[in-house]
This record gives C-alpha cells, sequence and structure tokens, in this order.
C-alpha cells in the first residue's frame, strides 16, 4: 500500500497554496499565448465546437441544430456559452476561457507529481507539459481535449491521494468533457478488480487495500455519460453521432492491419512525438545508472503501484484510440502525455546529477517543434502551425469579401464555413459557396465540368505539407495512408487554374502551407475593372491589400 498523506505539522509554503499556483500558471500560459488569442476559429472550433456552444448561447439547446450533432457531451460547450453569457462573444473571451481549463490542468500536473514524487519533479513536469508542442497547441483551441485531460489528471491525482469521492467526482467530469475519457475509470476499475489476483496477496503492486465497494464505485463515473447518451437519444433518434460520424470514426477503422498501424502511431504519439524523445529516450538510458544518494538516503522513485496506474492508463487510450477515430490525431493522447512526461522527469531526477541540464533540453526541443515543422506530414492544430493556416485563411477570406462579395466561391472545408458563417470571425456577410469535398485531381475535374456553378476558387493546403517529406520516399507508407488513413494530395494552385480555366490572382505562403484565390476567366471578361491583387502580375505595385508575398 502505498504512503502518500502530508507529514503532520508539516508547514505549508508557498507550493501547497494551490490558487497562488493557479493564478501563476495562468498568467504565465496567459501570456505565452497572446499572439494567438484573437485568431478567428480553426478547423473543428469551426466546424463543430464553435457552433454547437453558439446554439446552446442562442437558443439554450445542447443539442445543436446549425451543424449536424456529434453527440459530445456538453460540458465543454456548457463553459463557453457561460462565459459569452455574461462576457461577450469574441475569440479572445473563447480562448481565454479555454487557458483557463489548461491551468486547471497544469494545477493537476503539479499536485499529482508533488504527491508522487517532490517539488522538483512537480515544478519540471509542468514546465515541459506546459511547452509540449500538442498541449501548447490544444491549450487555447475550443475543443475538448485538454477538459477531458484536466478532469482525468485530477481524478488519477485524488486516486492516488485515496480520495474516493474526489476521484469519483472528476472522472466523472471527464466524460462529459468528452466522451472517450470513460476509458480512464474503467482501467482504473478493471486493475483493482484484478490487481489482488495479479499481485497474489503481495501489496507492492496495488495502490490501495482492496475494498470492493470502492473498486465497483468507479462504476458511478459511467452515469452522467450514460444519462447523457439518452438524453441524446430521445431528442435526435440516435446515440453516438449523426451516422456519417459514427462510420468515420468507428465502422470505417475497425479492421485487423489499420487497428495495429493505428496503435504503432498512438504509442509513438505517446512517447516520442513533437520531440518528446528528447525526454523519453534519456530516461530509458537512465534506467541503467543506479540511483543517486542524498545524505546516505536513495533518492526515491515513484511508487511502483503508481508507474503501474500510469502505464495502464497510458496504454488504455493507445488501445482505444487505436479502434476509434478516423484521423489518428495526436490531440487524443493528451490526457495521458503528462503521465509519461512525470514519470521520465522522475527517472531523471532520480539518477542523473545533471538532470536540470536534461529537462532544459527538453524543453528546448519542444519550443523548436512548437515553431518549426518537421519534414513530414502533421495535423497543423499539433503545433503553431494552426496560426498560420489561420492568418492565411482570414486574409483570403477578407479579399475575397472585399472584390467578390456577391460571386458564387468555389472551395471546401472548412473555408466553406468560413465564408458563409460570419460568427467564426473570416467575414462580416455570408458569402455565396459551393462546396467541394477537397482539391484532389478528381474533386476538380468534378468542379471544372459545371463552370457556370461557381465564379471564384478560394483553394488552399488542407494539411502541412513539407517540400521534401521524409516518408515520401516509402511509396509503401503513401499507400498506407491512403487506404487507412484518409490521406489524399491535394493539387497545388499553379495546377488546379488551368483546369478551372481560371488564373490566380492572389496567392500566398506560410509556414509551408498555401491559400490561392483563383478568378475564372469568364469574370474577368465581364469585369475589366477589377484589380488584379496578384502582386506578381505588378513588380512595381504591392498588393492592394498590402500583403506581402
Amino acid at each position: 500500500m502505498v504512503r502518500t498523506s502530508k507529514k503532520p505539522g508539516e508547514q505549508r509554503g508557498i507550493t501547497d497554496r494551490p490558487l497562488f499556483l493557479f493564478a501563476l500558471i495562468f498568467t504565465t500560459v496567459f501570456l505565452l499565448h497572446a499572439s494567438v488569442l484573437r485568431l478567428p476559429y480553426f478547423w473543428d472550433e469551426a466546424g463543430y465546437f464553435i457552433p454547437a456552444a453558439r446554439d446552446l448561447l442562442l437558443t439554450g439547446s445542447l443539442i445543436p441544430h446549425t451543424t449536424l450533432s456529434n453527440a459530445h457531451p456538453p460540458l465543454v460547450m456548457i463553459w463557453l456559452a457561460a462565459w459569452w453569457k455574461f462576457s461577450n462573444y469574441t475569440p479572445a473571451v473563447t480562448r481565454t476561457a479555454m487557458l483557463l481549463v489548461s491551468a486547471f490542468a497544469l494545477l493537476g500536473v503539479w499536485r499529482l507529481a508533488k504527491q508522487v514524487s517532490n517539488v522538483k519533479v512537480a515544478a519540471a513536469s509542468v514546465v515541459l507539459v506546459a511547452l509540449y508542442p500538442v498541449f501548447f497547441a490544444q491549450s487555447s483551441l475550443a475543443q475538448l481535449d485538454v477538459a477531458a485531460a484536466a478532469f482525468t489528471i485530477w481524478g488519477t491525482a485524488m486516486h492516488v491521494e485515496n480520495r474516493r469521492a474526489l476521484t469519483i467526482v472528476f472522472l466523472s467530469l471527464a466524460p462529459l468533457a468528452k466522451e472517450t475519457a470513460i476509458v480512464a475509470p474503467l482501467t482504473l476499475f478493471a486493475w483493482e478488480l484484478l490487481c489482488p489476483l495479479v499481485s497474489r496477496g503481495r501489496d507492492y503492486l496495488c495502490l490501495h487495500e482492496h475494498k470492493l465497494l470502492h473498486t465497483f464505485s468507479f462504476l458511478l463515473c459511467a452515469l452522467p455519460l450514460a444519462a447523457w447518451y439518452a438524453y441524446h437519444y430521445h431528442r435526435v433518434g440516435y446515440i453516438f453521432g449523426n451516422p456519417e460520424f459514427l462510420r468515420y470514426n468507428v465502422g470505417a477503422t475497425i479492421t485487423p492491419l489499420r487497428i495495429a498501424l493505428a496503435f504503432i502511431e498512438r504509442m509513438w504519439q505517446a512517447f516520442g512525438y513533437m520531440n518528446l524523445f528528447f525526454l523519453t529516450l534519456p530516461a530509458l538510458y537512465a534506467m541503467r545508472i543506479p540511483a543517486l544518494s542524498d545524505d546516505g538516503h536513495e533518492r526515491q522513485r515513484i511508487a511502483i503501484p503508481v508507474q503501474i496506474v500510469f502505464g495502464l492508463l497510458v496504454l488504455a487510450h493507445a488501445v482505444e484510440f487505436a479502434f476509434l477515430g478516423g484521423a489518428v490525431l495526436a490531440r487524443y493522447m493528451v490526457p495521458v502525455i503528462p503521465f509519461v512526461i512525470i514519470i521520465c522527469v522522475s527517472t531523471l531526477y532520480r539518477r542523473v546529477r545533471e538532470w536540470p541540464a536534461w529537462v532544459a533540453v527538453a524543453a528546448f526541443a519542444f519550443v523548436l517543434a512548437l515553431v518549426i515543422n518537421p519534414p513530414w506530414r502533421i495535423a497543423p492544430e499539433d503545433n503553431l502551425a494552426y496560426s498560420d493556416f489561420v492568418r492565411l485563411h482570414k486574409q483570403a477570406a477578407t479579399l475575397i469579401e472585399k472584390h467578390y462579395p456577391e460571386d458564387r466561391i468555389l472551395t471546401a472545408w472548412p473555408a466553406s464555413d468560413e465564408l458563409n458563417r460570419p460568427f467564426l470571425g473570416y467575414v462580416r456577410k455570408p458569402l455565396t459557396v459551393v462546396r467541394i469535398e477537397n482539391f484532389t485531381a478528381e474533386q476538380v475535374l468534378a468542379a471544372a465540368q459545371q463552370p457556370d456553378a461557381f465564379d471564384v476558387a478560394f483553394v488552399f493546403s488542407t494539411k502541412y505539407e513539407p517540400q521534401r517529406n521524409f516518408m515520401s520516399r516509402f511509396s509503401w507508407w503513401e499507400k498506407i495512408q491512403e487506404r487507412f488513413f484518409d490521406y489524399h494530395r491535394d493539387l497545388t494552385p499553379d495546377v488546379i487554374a488551368p483546369m478551372l480555366h481560371g488564373r490566380i490572382v492572389w496567392q500566398q505562403n506560410r509556414g509551408g502551407q498555401w491559400a490561392a484565390i483563383i478568378e475564372v476567366d469568364k469574370i474577368r471578361n465581364a469585369r475589366l475593372d477589377l484589380p488584379d491583387l496578384n502582386p506578381r502580375n505588378h513588380p512595381s505595385a504591392s498588393s492592394p491589400a498590402g500583403i506581402s508575398q
């Protein structure tokens, strides 16, 4: 059984004042995110979470009506709607509200790491989690994963401290933030049930003394989620989201080879992705080094039962998201990344005298991954590439609204929503949009067969695609991505323009991503007074919009 309680009579210092620490953490992350607070909404924010929260604000309905319901539990949407209600509906308010959730998650990392190790390990773990690119990028986005992480971390901390009631409260809130977070209490339930059998009477594997009532209390965490699904079914007639959402995220993912490949990628995301290997590999190597001693006492490791709990939670998430999720997004693993970081920092602290230097190297590597894209494909939301995407689209939307307010704009999602829904922050009035699925040759050729259906095309990169992709040399990898993970290759603007019988009037690249406006020739002939927006056609002049290439 693990001893986790505080020593009697021990004085409280600054590090034991949670409100002070929360204020310090929030202020720091707020300042670090200052440059992105006013950005319009990005990708899944714009596609679902912001419309759903806005519907709740305007109508009081937990079921969105301006977008198809994905059956996501409403806790995050309620949080955002409340902030808009009592403050203002702006991206800055939204992102500040999400940073509060992020700060709460980091406070949970502090409490958990301090409880299982010490103050030094806790401080280093908080810094590394905050700087880890995926966590950093997700911290200000109106999505579900950081909220699920916050409640999962706090629930685990309460479990380690053997505070049963608070454990159940936090682990019940986690799946109300994101339904997949139910895997945490179910994993803890299964382990507490099996641990006495596995340990065979030895208590060094079990975190707490086995009590059957306490073990089954984890099942209470599923009740709020079950109640939400019952309500959702009552309102819309289906349980787990609209049929297309369910097919993409569940039905199309259940093949043995895809599950195996997705599991490998999930483990990479948990232990190596975005320069995480700068922390995990040194920690793995440090396992070969004897533990250090202070005043004749060996530095203590994180208790084995706690490490088992952390490991099982990481494994459970990897397995869960090997089966679920049409896109293998790194943000799905955010709830368990702090467990990996805490164990690695504790290992370095215990065995390496220069452990602060290794932590500093990992922090520097995280910052590099945050601002510099790797030589392979990533989702823009995994680092600050998402801000490049948003800024490109905002610039394009401003030009389109100014010069083509009455025209029909051919484009793909999410730009179709950006141009048609002013509340997303890109345009002031809705524009007429003609939608295609993406910018593959098949989709562009299909659009070219109906030239009278649109007047202007807004084309853009739908993913970060490096000019020299390290993985593109392996043709088998490209085929796997196309077959199992919905990969497609976008045509470039120079190729798309002649296919649509048009010409590029504006184009810009930013951080390896691009966007372009293509004017169809028939419109150009009809409106000869329209200025050419492409500065390449005016060597001595700048763009009318004041945007340099």
